[in-house]
């Protein structure tokens, strides 16, 4: 029997002085585990965060399951909490009070616009949990994203 919701686990981090970040995202459809990720440059842990969350749900359009319930997974609360602002964010036009574009509207819209035309549940989870005998898929893309901005950072040594 075919499970009716895809999980998605998410991370995203960055090396704060460097600017190099990284993405990751865990797809679970059925009983297949997908790995995606990828490194960026000037870039900051929000962007990170958000991106993987887009790349995972353009790679489940990509491969038609545009109409699956998606639970997504993630540790931070400014992608968790996203839909929750978007009637002000689109109010003001993605602009802050300081009459600027918000921080990372170009990838805020994109996500705003995914979430709806997506089921989607988005689940906050606790970030950095230590490992205790279960397996934890946010420690393991946690990992993942950590492991990728290690070895980035190191090539601009």
């Amino acid at each position: 029997m075919k499970d009716p919701i895809i999980k998605i686990y998410t991370d995203g981090s960055c090396h704060t002085q460097l600017l190099i970040g990284a993405w990751a995202a865990l797809v679970f459809t059925g009983e297949k585990k997908t790995i995606l990720k990828g490194v960026e440059t000037n870039t900051t842990h929000n962007r990170m965060e958000l991106l993987a969350v887009i790349k995972a749900i353009e790679m489940l359009d990509a491969n038609g399951l545009k109409d699956e319930v998606l639970n997504i997974y993630s540790d931070s609360q400014y992608v968790v909490n996203l839909s929750a602002r978007r009637d002000k964010l689109e109010a003001k036009n993605f602009i802050s009070n300081k009459g600027t574009p918000i921080q990372n509207a170009d990838l805020v819209q994109t996500l705003l616009a995914q979430i709806a035309t997506h089921q989607i549940n988005f689940i906050k989870v606790k970030a950095h949990q230590k490992p205790n005998g279960t397996e934890n898929f946010n420690r393991e893309v946690d990992k993942i994203v950590r492991n990728l901005v290690r070895e980035n950072a190191g090539k601009n040594d």
